[in-house]
């Protein structure tokens, strides 16, 4: 726990610290004192997340005081050792950012001189187990149970912790899919240590501490979170982030079932059913190609426009928030930092301006096709070709090539 506060007596108004807030948290107010003309810094707590940014622009007086609680390092923690994935499957079928985080754990597990292991909840799916081993895991944690037939946050939570704190793994991750943003925070609760989400590189220091790499502030600024004194260190990390893990079809692993009492953990939500969202006919996050519409498109039926071009270059159709806050298209198709992060071949964004939420989930593309009005769009600036014009005009053009 953390608490902060202004100094009245030391406060010069200078403003300063209000100006280099990035929470907008400090408000220059009247002190209420006739005799006392500069205003007094005042900190509204709900927005502050203690970053000490206002400490830095405040040296000169010294008028910030943030105290912080000291946090002793928890107890066993070098028995903590190994790295782990969790293969996140649905029915069955292995989430494609397994592949990724096998890759960039078998760096990590090879640089802390460590095991690298895979935990899997489901029901009938031991037979993914030997192919996991093959994509680099030295381990594979089974849990089978009808019961974990369809994801549910409560049991596969509560019996991924039981497993955490039996084996003790010095480091879990998590893709950051839909799945994994809800499971790996009840995971860490549980166990009382820290997770870093959406992180977009990982390394290991002397110590053994992970450096958790991840956009903040919107993608302005990149930040390197470490957990120092808890175990185990948790991350989720975004698709197509890292290399997929190569395929060795001689390798082999040992494979571990572990069974717990899931009959009595309490579970306050019912599957009803599972709806395959048939708007889309290709996996967005796996797609070479993919055309995507912004507000640009001035009404929803402007997407037929991009699922026509799309269906002529063989491509996937994706969106910025914008379109689907406003409901023109759904949200399987949305692109973003709050989205799916995708790094096709070709990317080709029309009429949108490219705010940093949008380029953080697409920057990786290898050919970034712009389409806009405005010269001056984000978009415009950092694509590969840029093209000035109506995307009415522009796009019909474009089929009618492809189609010849």
């Amino acid at each position: 726990m953390a608490k902060i506060y202004v100094l009245a007596d030391k406060c010069s108004g200078c403003t300063k610290c209000s100006k280099e807030c990035p929470q907008a948290a400090i408000t220059m107010v009247d002190r209420g004192d006739p005799n006392k003309k500069t205003k007094l810094a005042t900190i509204d707590l709900a927005k502050c997340n203690y970053c000490s940014a206002c400490i830095e622009s405040c040296k000169r007086f010294n008028a910030i005081v943030i105290e912080r609680d000291v946090v002793a390092k928890m107890d066993g923690f070098d028995s903590y050792r190994g790295v782990w994935v969790y293969g996140e499957q649905r029915r069955c079928e292995i989430a494609p950012v397994v592949y990724e985080l096998l890759g960039e754990g078998r760096k990590l597990a090879d640089k802390l001189h460590t095991h690298l292991a895979v935990v899997i909840l489901g029901d009938k799916v031991k037979p993914l187990a030997e192919e996991l081993t093959r994509f680099g895991a030295d381990k594979v944690y089974v849990i089978d149970d009808p019961l974990l037939a369809e994801f549910q946050d409560e049991p596969y939570a509560e019996v991924m912790a039981q497993l955490v704190r039996e084996e003790k793994p010095e480091i879990v991750l998590m893709g950051a899919t839909n799945i994994g943003r809800s499971f790996a925070s009840r995971v860490a609760a549980k166990i009382e240590t820290g997770l870093t989400a959406d992180c977009t590189g990982l390394d290991v220091d002397e110590t053994r501490n992970l450096l958790q790499t991840r956009p903040a502030y919107g993608g302005n600024i990149m930040a390197t979170i470490l957990t120092p004194k808890h175990r185990p260190q948790m991350a989720t990390v975004r698709h197509k982030v890292f290399k997929r893990a190569e395929y060795e079809n001689n390798r082999k692993g040992e494979i571990i079932d572990k069974k717990y009492d899931i009959q009595n953990i309490k579970i306050r939500t019912q599957f009803v059913k599972f709806v395959k969202d048939t708007s889309q006919t290709m996996n967005l996050s796996e797609a070479d190609i993919i055309v995507s519409g912004g507000r640009g498109l001035g009404n929803p039926e402007g997407f037929k426009i991009i699922e026509e071009l799309a269906k002529a270059i063989g491509g996937a159709v994706g969106s910025s928030r914008a379109c689907v806050d406003a409901g023109w298209i759904p949200y399987s198709h949305q692109v973003g930092q709050t989205g799916r992060t995708v790094g096709p071949k070709i990317y080709i964004a029309c009429g949108i301006s490219g705010a940093i939420q949008h380029l953080v989930g697409m920057g990786s593309s290898k050919i970034i096709v712009a389409i806009n009005k405005d010269p001056e769009a984000p978009m415009m600036k950092v694509a590969t070709f840029a093209i000035q014009g109506d995307l009415y005009e522009i796009i019909p053009q474009l089929i009618k090539q492809l189609k010849a």
